[in-house]
């Protein structure tokens, strides 16, 4: 099929002295107005700040309505409806293997690469980080964590008790990988857990805003939470401390000067904060919604102080990054973004008009460097009224009905394959036993439950199985054995002083194990987790002990990993957060 909307790099990669190297952090739910350079007087982001100061700042910079579509976006320069991509959780969140990534790109390249926070596109490989470009990662795959301080995080395919502060920690292992770099070169990604919920900030930065007024509102003030406006501003200036952290370790390590640093974020604020009169939120397809900072800096190639004015987005970074390094990317789909060079370095080239399109779930709105159709097929000034106040289809109604169509015939193309679902599962199998990676981990979010057991929560990415109180009830996750062979098997799960004993089974195909739930383990709900209370739907989380319940022969090929109880002795048999599978040979 003949594209609709092709995108072409409008330079050739440029060839520097010297590779430089790359350093990109990415916030988690901070909208447009999270930042002092935006013009919030109620917090403080020197640092990020900075990057701007020093660099540009891209003032029209779009991102999509909710996390992992982003992040699909940044990783393959297209966007996330052709990814595979198609929602946040229970798989829906993975991008296709067919997908090539700005990490395979610069691995490709020798650059030395790592990943080191929150993921969001895929948690089994090759869908894994690891499978994707990266060399090394640690942080949580998932889209949503339910702890903060001293959480279970993922040290390359291992489970590790971590202490600290989420942030702190990934924040750590960056600075490690750089200092282990330094001679590079070395592609450096960070995306942050915040100031996405649940709603936890250290101690010493809540102090600063507990009692503050907040006299810069949202656009809907009224159902502004104010404690939540509070806490997520703590948490934006615990990230902006960690991000001087980075750039001061790079000036240690006399690498600035050759380092591109980019800031961004994946989407608008999770709440109704100050956006400087923007409509939306996250999770919608308005101008606040999808608006995001986007900071530069790249000494002695990009201006200090510049301001891009040109509309841009995330799918613009991919071929921008491969022009600034001179270096070429992998795979040949088409790409969606524009290589921003021309811009960034005042090249003088004349930059043709564009569309950027958001979509979610497949409503689409359309920006152009002048208006917005909404999803509702509204035009708005957004020179004029960036706040979309006022309705001008009546006024122009020949740009409404252009743009009307070209919403129509982006999503009759972008659409046009669509994944199929199991329950609330992506139907496509989880890939197990790949000897590059052998450890496979099968979270609750990815499992099927029935016969009565349910998540411990509403947003599946960090719940948790329970209400196992009978025989009939069983876990099911879609699975695709690569490597036939043999086995270990652990589970993570709680079970309260009387219910231990149950005899569970696993199962695929013609192989089982069976083994007993034993010893108890009945450790409380974590209560010293929240700032601010968390949202009902989030679940409260506790320690996990891990049942080693032995080895098991897999064949390959696609079938059903079936975890059931043949006899359960109390009233429940246990919970369980996740199933862990190692290759053994």
């Amino acid at each position: 099929m003949k594209l609709l909307f092709p995108i072409l790099s409008l330079l050739a990669p440029t060839a520097w002295a010297e590779k430089p190297n790359i350093v990109i952090f990415l916030a988690d739910d901070a909208g447009w107005g999270d930042y002092s350079h935006s013009g919030n007087t109620q917090l403080s982001t020197p640092h990020i700040d900075s990057i701007a100061k020093e660099g540009a700042s891209l003032e029209n910079f779009f991102v999509c309505p909710l996390c992992a579509p982003t992040r699909a976006e940044f990783l393959t320069g297209r966007y996330y409806p052709r990814t595979g991509v198609s929602g946040v959780s229970t798989g829906h969140e993975r991008l296709n293997l067919d997908e090539k990534t700005i990490a395979d790109a610069f691995k490709a390249a020798g650059y030395a690469t790592g990943a080191f926070g929150k993921w969001h596109n895929g948690s089994q490989f090759p869908y894994h980080p690891c499978g994707r470009g990266f060399d090394e990662y640690f942080g949580h795959t998932s889209g949503h964590w339910g702890e903060y301080f001293d959480a279970p995080l993922e040290d390359n395919g291992r489970m590790v008790k971590t202490e600290g502060y989420i942030v702190d920690v990934c924040t750590d292992k960056a600075i490690s990988f750089i200092e282990r770099k330094k001679d590079g070169p070395f592609f450096c990604y960070i995306p942050f857990t915040t100031p996405h919920s649940p709603w936890a900030a250290p101690k010493g930065y809540w102090e600063k805003f507990k009692d503050m007024p907040i006299t810069q509102t949202g656009t809907n003030a009224k159902r502004q939470n104010i404690d939540e406006t509070r806490c997520a501003y703590a948490m934006m200036e615990n990230q902006d401390w960690n991000v001087g952290r980075v750039l001061r370790k790079l000036d240690e390590l006399k690498l600035s000067e050759n380092t591109i640093v980019i800031y961004f974020s994946d989407n608008g604020p999770n709440g109704n904060r100050w956006t400087g009169g923007l409509k939306g939120t996250k999770g919608g397809t308005d101008e606040g919604s999808v608006k995001s900072v986007c900071y530069m800096r790249f000494p002695g190639k990009i201006r200090s102080g510049k301001s891009i004015m040109p509309i841009a987005g995330a799918i613009d970074l991919l071929p921008t990054l491969t022009g600034f390094a001179g270096i070429q990317r992998v795979g040949d789909k088409p790409l969606d973004g524009r290589d921003l060079t021309p811009l960034l370095t005042g090249a003088g080239v004349e930059w043709p008009e564009r569309k950027i399109f958001s979509a979610w779930p497949q409503k689409v709105s359309v920006r152009t460097q002048a208006h917005r159709l909404d999803a509702q097929g509204n035009l708005f000034n957004m020179t004029t009224d960036p706040g979309q106040t006022t309705v001008l289809n009546k006024e122009e109604p020949q740009l409404a009905a252009e743009l009307s169509q070209a919403a129509l015939r982006w999503k009759e193309e972008v659409f046009q394959d669509r994944i199929t679902t199991r329950g609330d599962l992506d139907a496509r199998p989880i890939p197990i036993g790949h000897r590059e990676f052998p450890i496979t981990m099968l979270p609750a979010r990815d499992g099927i439950p029935s016969g009565g057991i349910k998540r411990s929560g509403a947003a599946p990415n960090c719940s948790y199985f329970i209400n196992w109180t009978s025989t009939e009830g069983k876990m099911t996750w879609p699975a695709d054995v690569h490597t036939a062979g043999r086995y270990r098997v652990s589970i993570d799960y709680t079970c309260p002083p009387g219910d231990a004993g149950s005899t569970i089974r696993l199962s695929f195909k013609d192989a089982s194990l069976t083994g007993k739930v034993e010893p108890a383990w009945d450790p409380p709900v974590k209560t010293d987790q929240d700032t601010v209370p968390r949202h009902p739907m989030e679940s409260q989380m506790k320690d996990f002990k891990t049942l080693n319940l032995g080895e098991i022969i897999l064949a390959a090929g696609d079938g059903d990993l079936i975890l059931s109880a043949m006899e359960m002795p109390g009233k429940s048999v246990m919970e369980v957060r996740r199933v862990t599978l190692t290759l053994m040979e």
